[in-house]
């Protein structure tokens, strides 16, 4: 099969020599193809320089990133190129104790650009496996990953869900459909963060079902909240408060804007036969405008308000004007724990964000923790774009 080649403008080639995943549009002179027709999205293209050197291989997508490079070397997309990357994944997460561990059995085994693989997440819930694919070249190969994932797994392997079908029907006009690609056994429906249980809902729960990227942050929750009045806003399937109430908070409110992250929290509360808990459907800013409550300890970990370069300006509004009703309201003496997981916003103009808030409102501040992504989201060192959620710990007097 004819694989078509984009050559791409003297000097552009320096990001891909230097190891970046993406090549964009404006860096394409020309495409070399037999036929003389252009490649089809979704299509495994290779990136050449202007002399006709080999640089990468990846898959066409017409848009602003023209190419997901998924190799830097000349290589054959077969089924044991997939299961050796599928394997690096693996050997990464067994090497941070994630693949057999007794207290947490659900964790991120492919972080896209972070395990060389641009455009695939796959995250693992006792048991089942759930694909993303966020580029219609790597939804042509769910064959080969779902194969190579039973080879890697063997019999620890329950189920194989994809969950495509948002990010690739806004790519085609096809309707794709979300579904199971195998059953080898009945999937589990809780699984387990820190000895703590969650509900598991990869079909109809945001994302993948869960939010694994805060396991790290929720893990440190507990060592502020024993004996303390928490907040968690934008609380979705209530995790913070999960872990809040296993350490010993005295109270804890849960508030998110959709009935069903309520409905969520809920549960995994009783999950966890926990107490001490209240929850409130409602907008964060207008629950903070009504509030009279002195929390101790106040989480904010909104949605992302930005997820391209026009909505940059707006969010960083929203994230001073959240912040500073939190920093107001705090009791002296306060925790505040801020995320931003905008990938466009990134880790210094977040803190320069929360710095512009607290001068608004005037009080004394203190940076404990800067936080981010857990290991199993790595950051590829030569893509910074993968840095995506950032976090701040405040002492507030």
């Amino acid at each position: 099969m004819e694989i078509k080649s984009i050559v791409i403008n003297k000097g552009k080639e320096k990001s891909i020599q230097r190891k970046h995943p993406w090549l964009f549009s404006g860096a394409i002179n020309r495409i070399i193809s037999d036929t003389g027709e252009a490649p089809e999205n979704g299509e495994l293209v290779e990136i050449v320089d202007f002399k006709n050197n080999f640089l990468a291989l990846g898959y066409f997508s017409d848009g602003t990133i023209a190419v997901r490079i998924i190799s830097f070397e000349q290589a054959e997309i077969n089924q044991e190129f997939w299961n050796s990357k599928i394997r690096s994944a693996y050997q990464l997460r067994e090497k941070l104790r994630l693949t057999d561990n007794s207290t947490t059995n659900m964790y991120r085994l492919m972080h896209a650009e972070g395990d060389g693989i641009s455009g695939l997440i796959i995250d693992f819930y006792n048991g089942t496996a759930v694909i993303q694919a966020h580029s219609i070249g790597i939804y042509n190969n769910l064959d080969f990953i779902s194969k190579g994932l039973e080879h890697v797994y063997g019999d620890k392997l329950l189920a194989i869900y994809n969950k495509s079908a948002e990010s690739i029907s806004k790519q085609t006009n096809e309707e794709v459909e979300n579904d199971y690609i195998s059953k080898n056994g009945v999937p589990n429906l809780t699984g387990l963060e820190y000895g703590n249980q969650f509900n598991l809902d990869w079909i109809n729960g945001q994302k993948t079902g869960f939010f694994l990227d805060q396991r790290e942050s929720r893990k440190l929750i507990a060592d502020y909240s024993k004996g303390k009045k928490v907040l968690n806003t934008f609380c979705y399937s209530g995790g913070f408060s999960v872990y809040a109430l296993k350490a010993g908070a005295s109270e804890v409110h849960s508030v998110d804007s959709s009935q069903k992250a309520i409905d969520l929290t809920e549960e995994n509360i009783k999950l966890n036969e926990l107490k001490k808990h209240q929850s409130f459907t409602s907008d964060t800013l207008d629950y903070l405008k009504e509030n009279t409550i002195d929390y101790d300890v106040i989480i904010l970990d909104p949605p992302a308000y930005a997820k391209n370069q026009k909505a940059k300006h707006n969010a960083i509004q929203g994230y001073k004007r959240l912040n500073q009703m939190a920093i107001k309201q705090i009791k002296p003496g306060g925790i505040l724990f801020t995320f931003s997981c905008s990938q466009i916003v990134n880790r210094k103009l977040f803190y320069d964000t929360i710095v512009a808030a607290a001068i608004e409102v005037g009080r004394n501040i203190r940076v404990l923790h800067h936080l981010s992504q857990p290991a199993d989201h790595p950051v590829n060192i030569y893509h910074p774009e993968g840095e995506y959620l950032k976090g701040l710990v405040l002492y507030v007097e």
